[in-house]
């Protein structure tokens, strides 16, 4: 295991990077999937990784008690190397109700953790539906096709290690400010997990 921080590559106001990846419910998702939510939450995850599993209640807990906000766990890791990974192994967990989330998609290729900046598991990114934002701005004209916008990229809570009870929850305050149309003032910490299981290394 390689203990890996964060790295912001995307800047706030910075659009959500698209995607088109299967779910282990068998559908292809999409940003538009989740277009009818004000906010959207996009963890970079997987199965084996302790600090990632330390996680898996608050992402559960998120996606049951805010239903504006799509908690999205995408699973980037290279399964061949590591099969507890794998879509299979994936379907086995949200069957088991041990992953929750309003959807759990593998990224196969990679493509996606690299265009949004992902390095570990977990590696949280919150967007607001830009719409909302514009609303902000007077001279902006919100739109119904407006797509995500990032707010925040950082920890979910303040408990760094898998065994570590949390104090306070980075990412509800930065969900809160999100659904009551406020700036989301959060220092930008760096997540910390195992590194993703790139491919070609």
């Amino acid at each position: 295991m390689v203990l890996t921080e964060s790295e912001p590559e995307l800047e706030a106001g910075d659009a959500a990077p698209d995607f088109e990846l299967e779910g282990v419910d068998g559908e292809t998702h999409t940003l538009e999937s989740f277009a009818d939510k004000k906010a959207l939450l996009v963890v970079f995850t997987c199965n084996h990784c302790p600090y990632a599993q330390a996680k898996f209640d608050l992402l559960n807990e998120l996606a049951d008690e805010y239903d504006d906000v799509a908690v999205v766990g995408i699973n980037p890791n290279d399964a061949e190397e590591y099969p507890d990974d794998s879509m299979e192994a994936m379907r086995e967990r949200v069957e088991a109700g041990t992953i929750q989330y309003d959807a759990y998609l593998r990224d196969e290729s990679q493509d996606v953790a690299r265009a949004y900046g992902a390095v570990c598991t977990p590696d949280p990114f919150l967007f607001a539906r830009a719409a909302q934002r514009a609303a902000d701005d007077q001279a902006a004209e919100p739109r119904d096709d407006a797509g995500f916008e990032l707010v925040y990229h950082g920890r979910l809570d303040d408990a760094l290690n898998p065994d570590d009870e949390p104090t306070r929850f980075h990412i509800r305050e930065a969900i809160d400010a999100v659904l009551a149309d406020e700036a989301v003032d959060l220092e930008w910490q760096p997540s910390q997990g195992c590194s993703i299981k790139w491919k070609d290394e």
